[in-house]
């Protein structure tokens, strides 16, 4: 359990004290599970591993072959306004369960007047390797949701794949969507989805 609490909690950048503030225990109690000198009742556990958003049994040591997404990410879209292609970059925040991603953006990416907005979803990792799910527009005034399908890189750095959904004058439109753990890999891999398309056109 010590080894696994303190990768996990490296994992997600938290400090001794962050992962005591968050799981409600006292930070010297932190110290002694990730040292092995205790270990945690079963109530104190559960809240570590919520705070560490892994399983009791990960917490405890079993094997899991699930790749962890949590964490902040950067998305890059293709998309259209007024028949002109755009490419946004925003902020997002996956927060796993299991086989389920929750996922919310942090920034816009795009000024309003551009079309930017935020917008939440839920994605559902296959195999550790194939992403899935919808999202929707959390401004009041933007009507923007769908669908995004992701293929995901073996060691779960980033993914590539695709969007549909209704554009804001009613429309099913459709473009390329890339996540990664950094805007450059974002970015980069954006580019390459575009280049292969005119490649095969």
């Amino acid at each position: 359990m010590a080894e696994v609490l303190r990768r996990r909690r490296s994992e997600l950048g938290m400090s001794q004290a962050e992962l005591a503030d968050a799981a409600g225990v006292d930070r010297r109690q932190i110290r002694r599970y990730e040292a092995g000198e205790q270990q945690p009742v079963l109530s104190v556990a559960v809240a570590i591993a919520n705070a560490l958003d892994i399983s009791v049994g990960e917490l405890a040591g079993l094997a899991s072959h699930r790749i962890h997404l949590s964490g902040d990410w950067w998305a890059s879209w293709q998309t259209f306004k007024d028949g002109e292609e755009i490419v946004t970059l925003q902020e997002v925040r996956f927060r796993q369960e299991g086989e389920r991603i929750d996922v919310e953006t942090t920034t816009r990416g795009l000024d309003v007047e551009e079309g930017g907005y935020h917008w939440r979803g839920e994605l559902r990792l296959w195999d550790n390797e194939i992403v899935m799910g919808w999202y929707a527009a959390t401004d009041g005034a933007v009507r923007s949701k769908g669908t995004m399908y992701f293929v995901l890189h073996p060691h779960g750095q980033y993914m590539s794949g695709r969007w549909v959904g209704l554009s804001y004058d009613g429309s099913v439109v459709t473009g390329w969507g890339a996540m990664a753990r950094d805007q450059e890999t974002a970015t980069a891999t954006i580019e390459e989805l575009k280049a292969s398309e005119v490649a095969r056109a």
